[in-house]
């Protein structure tokens, strides 16, 4: 059994580190409202954007590199966003399981996986994978910007271009509120252009007239469309990662002040045992004299 002191030690180890725990359940507190709100700012335009180059190109009015589906897909390129820290949870955990699974699948159907990793869990964790191409690891990205997404899927258009690659997926954690942020995965290129009922062709070609016209809409519109879901995806992710990290971090200060509750009781006990076996003594050897 431990000693009083080592209990006295423990209790006040546990309590130095719920102190930690709740004040990076503060910060991230802080931090996940700016970071939610610019997620949430940049959906709308992302959204429709890419409705947009999806009317444009199911128009059948023009065709673009970035839009043509390719007749084999030898090399697939993977963009894997993780968080930039850890102590989020199962965050990084599920975005690295999502992507293990996504490479076994192309294992039997492309004959080279190149990763892209952003994150430093997600570079610890896929780094190191036989047979399996690590392109370029980003562990800590100086900022969130709109330039650093183009900085980071630009190589990837050039390369798609040039075909020295024929598929780009990006898989990212999406935030859907502070307590559920599932990896999801998305086509980059050849960018998607699926539509719905309400954007088909003929509804598009009746209800809009391209100016100056479709082919030079797509030139801007496309490249444009691809970085911006690669921004979108960098925003998702630090939503994600905030609100993974302040619930990780609330259940860590709970069961601090839980473990601080149980060994005070036992210090407690321990300190009420050592007293009566002293009481004990002095009136044995009372009752000795």
């Amino acid at each position: 059994m431990p000693s009083l002191k080592d209990l006295r030690n423990r209790i006040k180890s546990v309590k130095n580190t719920r102190q930690i725990t709740k004040t990076m359940k503060m910060v991230s507190a802080a931090k996940v409202r700016r970071a939610r709100q610019a997620c949430e700012d940049t959906r709308p335009y992302a959204n429709k954007l890419q409705q947009v180059v999806a009317n444009l190109g199911s128009s059948g009015s023009a065709d673009h590199p970035l839009l043509a589906q390719r007749s084999s897909v030898n090399t697939v390129r993977l963009i894997v966003v993780g968080a930039q820290r850890g102590l989020c949870g199962g965050l990084n955990g599920n975005v690295v399981k999502e992507a293990t699974q996504r490479i076994n699948e192309l294992r039997d159907t492309a004959e080279t996986i190149e990763l892209v990793l952003v994150g430093r869990k997600v570079c610890e964790q896929l780094g190191k994978i036989d047979g399996i191409t690590v392109l370029a690891k980003h562990t800590k990205l100086e900022d969130l910007s709109f330039e650093t997404a183009c900085t980071l899927i630009d190589s990837a258009v050039t390369d798609y271009l040039s075909n020295a690659c024929d598929q780009v997926e990006l898989i990212f954690p999406q935030f859907e509120n502070m307590l559920k942020q599932p990896p999801v995965r998305s086509q980059l290129l050849p960018f998607s252009v699926e539509s719905s009922d309400e954007t088909s062709a003929d509804a598009v070609s009746s209800s809009y007239e391209f100016e100056p016209d479709a082919a030079s809409l797509l030139d801007d519109l496309v490249p444009r469309a691809v970085r911006t879901v690669m921004f979108r995806a960098l925003l998702e992710t630090d939503a994600s990662e905030q609100a993974a990290r302040m619930t990780a971090m609330d259940n860590a200060t709970r069961n601090a002040g839980d473990m601080i509750n149980r060994l005070s009781l036992d210090y407690n006990r321990s300190r009420q045992a050592a007293i009566t076996k002293e009481l004990v003594e002095i009136v044995a050897g009372a009752e000795a004299v």
